[in-house]
């Protein structure tokens, strides 16, 4: 164990052995910069929306604008948005895009963030 004066700005305690062990289950730090960077999508109450959504439905981007009271534009740029961070996919149907949601994850994760604030 280590201690340092505080007024120098170094550590008043350390614990080797408990900092030695954290650090060795620390991920990588572009592991937990793309984590940082999911987690900022969910964000965006227009995007938690647009989830909710798919949750109930595939969906084209008209139809998603009309429920949200939003452009299709709008809408567009943040499906590209939550599609670039593989939280939904889309199917063509002749010229109609329809999105849906990536996997269960997606699911997961906003069912255990509602669980969260609900405590």
């Amino acid at each position: 164990m280590q201690e340092q004066n505080a007024s120098s700005g170094e550590f008043l305690c350390a614990h080797d052995d408990v900092v030695e062990r954290v650090t060795s289950y620390l991920p990588a730090d572009e592991i937990l910069y793309d984590l940082a960077e999911l987690f900022k999508v969910f964000g965006d109450s227009t995007r938690i929306k647009i989830l909710y959504i798919l949750f109930e439905s595939e969906m084209c981007v008209g139809d998603i604008a009309q429920l949200l009271k939003l452009t299709q534009t709008a809408v567009s740029h943040q499906l590209r948005v939550l599609k670039n961070n593989k939280l939904v996919k889309f199917r063509r149907e002749g010229k109609v895009v329809f999105y849906s949601l990536a996997d269960d994850h997606v699911r997961s994760i906003i069912g255990q963030g509602m669980e969260h604030i609900g405590e």
